[in-house]
């Protein structure tokens, strides 16, 4: 292999332990003239052999590796780790319709994410070397799967740290609308082209399958409901009432959609910015047996942790005074810069705040079909607590 990249001396432990990235400050030279998404060789300061991975010149992730011995990124290597990810995906998920089947670096296909919807499949470049082959994924994707479309939900703005275009579009075969999908047993109408992330959080499937533990005989306020995951799951669960928030009112439209697809009329959906809907509940006297809080992601980087809790701190401390006595509160983080303990330090905040003493039921992450590393403290991004408050 004669693009070499060569580490600064004692760089090489956290590579010998699992992590799959190797920073830009990390590198000590680099040989030949590798661009963007380049397969590249990576060696210890002492010349000896680590392993191969993409390379990229001007990102701060200048490495991904995509294993030990260097081999040929063809169609074999494609489809050994999709095809491997694809069969742990359907033992886990046997019955449903939607769900993960690549999680980039967890399966061995950094900066690659794979969605099934039904008959259709999201594809997700988050690299340039993935980028550059997607072409090849896509004939891989069709070998295994036969989908009806492929979709390239390259929107994501992840890809401008690689100097990508963002882009979103059917890639292969015909698409016509939304998809629907079934999951735990719940059928959905998706849009895989512009909904958010690749259609579905697929991320919270079991966590939305959780919240129907405590929703028997509950009203139930779902904050940022989205396509209305969580308030579905409420209402299949016993709930007397949901009422769902979110401030995308084509969010809101699916969301009410997919009430009628299950031919649930206990559920109420409305758009607002949910700051502002707490605060405006804050001053009435109903008040609820379970509240959820599934924000989108308040921080991308360690420089904004301290505004992002401050954040979370605001509407977790306004939903437990919005709790009855003995209320639930379904509380997420998805972000790899706020970790387990932070969050939970911020949720005892926030009761002290609130003056309530809460009590921590569950605390989980995401959905098998996103596992983690445990080299990598960075793919382990969501954590979602369960909470009495009493």
């Amino acid at each position: 292999m004669k693009e070499t990249v060569t580490l600064r001396p004692r760089e090489e432990r956290r590579l010998l332990d699992g992590h799959l990235w190797v920073f830009s400050n990390e590198i000590a030279a680099v040989e030949g003239s590798p661009g963007p998404g380049t397969v590249v060789e990576v060696r210890r300061h002492d010349g000896r052999r680590i392993g191969f991975g993409f390379y990229h010149p001007h990102s701060l992730i200048a490495v991904r590796m995509l294993g030990h011995a260097p081999r040929p990124i063809d169609r074999d290597f494609f489809y050994e780790r999709i095809n491997a990810a694809l069969q742990r995906r359907q033992r886990l998920f046997p019955d449903d319709t939607a769900y993960r089947i690549v999680h980039g670096e967890s399966d061995g296909l950094p900066g690659l994410i794979v969605d099934r919807y039904g008959a259709s499949v999201v594809l997700q470049a988050l690299s340039a070397g993935m980028d550059a082959r997607l072409d090849l994924i896509c004939d891989v994707v069709e070998e295994l799967l036969q989908p009806s479309a492929i979709v390239g939900r390259n929107d994501s703005s992840l890809r401008t740290l690689e100097g990508l275009p963002e882009s979103s579009s059917v890639l292969r075969g015909t698409l016509e609308g939304e998809v629907e999908v079934i999951e735990n047993g719940l059928h959905y109408g998706v849009d895989i082209v512009h909904g958010q992330k690749t259609g579905l959080f697929l991320d919270q499937k079991l966590n939305r399958l959780r919240v129907r533990r405590y929703a028997r005989g509950r009203t139930v306020l779902d904050c940022f409901c989205n396509d209305g995951g969580f308030s579905l799951n409420a209402v299949r669960g016993g709930a007397v009432r949901v009422d769902g928030v979110d401030i995308s009112a084509e969010a809101t439209a699916r969301a009410s959609d997919n009430a009628r697809r299950n031919a649930m009329a206990n559920v109420h959906f409305s758009t607002a910015d949910v700051f502002d809907d707490l605060r405006n509940r804050s001053h009435q006297t109903e008040r609820y047996g379970m509240i959820v809080l599934d924000p989108p992601s308040f921080t991308k980087s360690r420089k904004t942790v301290a505004t992002a809790l401050r954040g979370y701190r605001t509407i977790n401390t306004m939903a437990m005074g919005l709790l009855e006595q003995n209320g639930v509160l379904v509380s997420a983080s998805c972000s790899h810069h706020i970790d387990r303990d932070a969050f939970l330090e911020m949720l005892h905040d926030s009761a002290v705040k609130a003056g309530r003493t809460i009590q921590v039921a569950e605390v989980c992450g995401a959905s098998p079909d996103h596992p983690t590393l445990l080299a990598m403290p960075e793919t382990s991004y969501l954590t979602l607590a369960v909470l009495i408050a009493t």
